[in-house]
């Protein structure tokens, strides 16, 4: 039988899964979303070997937090496999806890990951290779903005253009899509860890207090914007170490400072898809004036990211319902429905 005719059958586990650089999203077939968390994991060292300790929400409260013999870890950095063991380590568990413990390994599931458009041929092995190794009987790839696109509803099967923006946590993926494939694409290494990273660099500057990365990411969550607010807008207190008397401290940040202390990232964002507009043929960029950009992923809940988008492209811009699970269910359709199955690659 060969490995489609295996997606159509229901008597196994099939998932589909947006291994992603902050989260980790899992859809089963027939199920739909079934996990969603933080693609961290927390090993233990015990008698020089190390072993799992936990997964996913439980290992991200315990970022910055061990003590020696536990390292929380984030084995996926720009949207691809840094560390290929513990991804595989972290894989086999969060499938495990989608389709209901060891049956994972029983069962052998065959598996749909989600991969960047720009990811090398060596970057797309370490992802099949940790799929595979941690219980897969077979894995195919999607490429991220076609299962944005299909998750998102897009018609990407028809002839004509659409234009896909998916900013996660480690890449955005902008994307022109027709007829089942992708006429452009673009990948730019920014996300939402890299506005984490220039929020910390601009509270290290600004007020003299070193904070962690979750704490930068609560301040994004909570009061980051793209476009800064007609007044200092919100106000937040902020707790760090403060670099002068090395003592915890608390500071107010507003979101004007944060919105610009994110202006590289965004402005980078904004880049991308303007270039990508002016690679677009002429007979989609006409699609496009109609259809507008759709943004999917993480990053585009940060406030008014559309507004920065619209504003620099004149283009009507929306944010995609469920845009933070979008990727997953455009793969998990993949499978699911026989009209997008071309849009699957071997691994």
């Amino acid at each position: 039988m060969n490995f489609l005719r295996r997606f159509a059958s229901a008597s196994t586990h099939d998932v589909a899964i947006d291994l992603g650089t902050v989260n980790t999203v899992i859809y089963v077939r027939g199920e739909g979303i079934v996990l969603n968390e933080p693609s961290v994991i927390a090993l233990e060292t015990r008698d020089g070997v190390r072993h799992v300790k936990v997964v996913g929400n439980d290992a991200k409260l315990m970022m910055g937090k061990t003590p020696a013999n536990i390292e929380a870890l984030r084995p996926l950095r720009d949207g691809v496999i840094a560390d290929i063991e513990v991804a595989e380590q972290m894989i086999k568990h969060f499938i495990a806890k989608a389709i209901g413990g060891s049956s994972v390994l029983r069962r052998r599931s065959n598996v749909v990951v989600c991969v960047p458009s720009a990811a090398t041929i060596v970057e797309r092995r370490a992802i099949r290779d940790a799929a595979s190794n941690a219980g897969a009987a077979g894995v195919q790839l999607i490429e991220e903005p076609l299962a944005a696109a299909i998750g998102a509803g897009l018609p990407v099967t028809e002839p004509r253009g659409a234009m896909v923006v998916d900013i996660g946590g480690g890449t955005t993926e902008v994307a022109v899509l027709s007829l089942g494939g992708i006429a452009y694409a673009n990948s730019v290494r920014v996300g939402g860890d890299k506005m984490d990273d220039m929020i910390v660099s601009h509270i290290r500057r600004k007020h003299n207090m070193m904070i962690g990365e979750m704490t930068a990411e609560r301040v994004k969550l909570t009061i980051g914007a793209a476009v800064p607010p007609e007044d200092s807008g919100l106000v937040m207190a902020v707790k760090g170490r403060d670099l002068v008397s090395g003592r915890p401290s608390e500071v107010s940040v507003t979101e004007a400072e944060i919105a610009d202390a994110l202006t590289e990232p965004v402005s980078q964002i904004v880049s991308a898809v303007r270039a990508a507009l002016e690679q677009t043929a002429p007979e989609l960029s006409a699609d496009i004036i109609d259809e507008g950009i759709t943004l999917t992923g993480g990053g585009a809940l940060l406030a008014r990211i559309d507004q920065a988008i619209a504003a620099a492209t004149g283009l009507p811009v929306r944010i995609a319902d469920n845009a933070l699970i979008c990727v997953a269910m455009g793969a998990g359709q993949a499978f699911e429905e026989p009209v997008y199955r071309n849009v699957l690659m071997a691994a």
